[in-house]
């Protein structure tokens, strides 16, 4: 259920996929100067649990004009508890696990620290400043085009 606080006071409940619904809208809107963007990753998926995010890299850092691909996926208690994030790009990040991709919660602050309010344009965001903090914006990154496929980081020839 998603909650939401009315003027008048009363606290409304809307069902899970009201919420994703508005994400959805506002994902195929486009965010903010356009470096971040996300939208579902299968139409046909009913209950809307999986989802792709792409962040361009922050401008003076090792990330600038890098496209990072994500995976995102909405179990049946989101908002409540935060999405799995991971990224199909390979990168090097201090919250990031270097073999599986994997956002891992303890060490991003926006996942530890969920709240129902945050989204999934927060986490994108989060992790666009996260790749401009000191200790992750001039760290070694993989050759461009390295990605994860079955589990294993392959380069793209492409």
């Amino acid at each position: 259920m998603y909650l939401w606080l009315s003027s008048n006071g009363f606290l409304l409940v809307f069902p899970r996929n009201f919420r994703l619904l508005e994400e959805l809208e506002r994902g195929e809107k486009g965010i903010g100067d356009g470096t971040v963007s996300y939208g579902m990753d299968d139409g046909d998926d009913i209950y809307m649990r999986s989802w792709t995010g792409t962040i361009i890299g922050p401008h003076n850092t090792v990330h600038e004009g890098r496209i990072y691909q994500l995976k995102l996926f909405c179990d049946k208690d989101y908002p409540e508890k935060p999405p799995s994030v991971r990224f199909h790009s390979r990168i090097n990040m201090t919250c990031v696990n270097h073999e599986t991709g994997v956002v891992e919660p303890k060490k991003f602050g926006l996942l530890v620290n969920w709240q129902r309010e945050y989204t999934m344009e927060d986490i994108l965001t989060q992790l666009k400043k996260e790749m401009a903090a000191p200790h992750n914006r001039k760290l070694v990154q993989p050759p461009e085009g390295c990605c994860l496929i079955n589990g294993i980081f392959c380069v793209s020839n492409i």
